[in-house]
């Protein structure tokens, strides 16, 4: 029997996010290794469809309306059919539950989904039962931590036979490590004085990453360590409320919104901590791209930080929500130099060990039914 080729990935959107970086980063690795990938974008095609343009990988938008969007739909079955699709792999509830009704009948060989957050904690949820439904025609479910596949058992989300844990990864490599130089350029590009340390985090402006509680955090930070500056890159909804945050906190001055940003990986290598104040995470690309930048690393016990961060080795873990608590964690690394550069180095160890893009590729291509493309 021939190995499965086509593969389609049916995602919302391809804007800026850890689960799209993820889509792309493996639909890139993917089409290397010969597969031919396409991405089907429910709604528009996204902020990053273009690095899959530049590769001549096809992505395409449905352009779906709110509610039950029949047109979205039939787009979205006629480029499944068209692709001769053996594989398709979905990513999250809403994207699953559609591409599942959108290929009914067309004879798809293995229909995969990854859930990319913890998801079904809120078991009554419209999409949550639409997405239940549509797991009668799936053959795999893929979380992306061990605590994600516990709660999906846990809340009854997926039969614990079809459940398997991917981790997400990271092409490593292409990482470089935070450096005296970078954070020196990083400074400079602030309007920074030289002697400034820089505490920074990468997400999204939403309720998620809670960056209210950063904030409030590194009110203490600042307090103790006037020379201290916190980064946030990202953009989101709650920029204006965020921003009127720090004026409260009083320190306004000293953080600095960059928004939406296309050189992530160089800031990274400006910084001198890592924070992710998260109150949800699924396994976290952010975390992850500061393990490769061999940043020390305060995270919240939220998810998979856990299993990315090792606490006490390579960063410290503190209970969400807790201010204090993240202060005291970011201020202790500030202090010392020589346990921060234990920490980034252990970091950067544990992503080059087990963080690996490829490691990830190899493991769907299993769950795709082929232990190697290309033959």
């Amino acid at each position: 029997m021939n190995p499965p080729k086509n593969v389609t990935h049916v995602v919302e959107n391809l804007n800026r996010g850890g689960l799209e970086r993820v889509v792309l980063d493996l639909v890139k690795l993917q089409q290397q290794q010969g597969w031919r990938c396409q991405v089907v974008c429910l709604f528009e095609r996204g902020a990053l469809a273009h690095e899959l343009d530049a590769l001549g990988i096809p992505v395409h938008a449905c352009g779906k309306r709110k509610g039950l969007d029949l047109a979205a739909l039939s787009r979205a079955r006629r480029l499944i059919r068209a692709h001769r699709t053996d594989v398709l792999h979905t990513h999250n509830a809403v994207a699953h539950y559609l591409a599942v009704l959108a290929c009914l009948g067309l004879g798809v060989g293995k229909v995969i989904n990854t859930r990319h957050g913890m998801g079904g904690m809120r078991r009554w949820e419209r999409s949550e039962l639409l997405y239940r439904a549509g797991l009668a025609g799936t053959d795999i479910v893929t979380m992306v931590c061990e605590a994600a596949c516990s709660g999906a058992i846990e809340h009854g989300l997926v039969p614990r036979g079809k459940l398997r844990v991917v981790p997400n990864g990271l092409r490593v490599q292409e990482f470089a490590t935070a450096t005296p130089a970078a954070r020196a350029d990083l400074r400079q590009a602030l309007g920074l004085p030289p002697q400034t340390q820089l505490v920074g985090t990468v997400g999204r402006l939403n309720w998620a990453k809670d960056q209210a509680s950063l904030i409030r955090a590194f009110r203490r930070v600042h307090e103790q360590l006037p020379d201290s500056v916190l980064v946030l890159v990202g953009g989101g909804s709650l920029r204006e409320e965020l921003e009127a945050c720090a004026r409260s906190e009083d320190v306004s001055a000293a953080v600095h919104f960059l928004g939406d940003r296309d050189d992530v990986r160089e800031l990274l290598q400006g910084l001198d901590v890592f924070a992710l104040s998260s109150v949800s995470e699924g396994y976290s690309m952010a975390l992850l791209e500061a393990c490769a930048t061999a940043l020390p690393i305060v995270a919240t016990d939220v998810g998979g930080n856990r299993e990315i961060v090792q606490d006490g080795v390579s960063g410290n873990i503190v209970p969400p929500r807790d201010e204090e608590a993240l202060a005291h964690a970011i201020l202790a690394l500030l202090r010392d130099p020589d346990r921060a550069a234990r920490f980034a180095a252990a970091a950067r160890a544990m992503v080059e060990t087990r963080g690996s893009l490829e490691a990830v590729a190899a493991r769907y291509a299993e769950l795709y039914g082929a232990q190697e493309q290309g033959a």
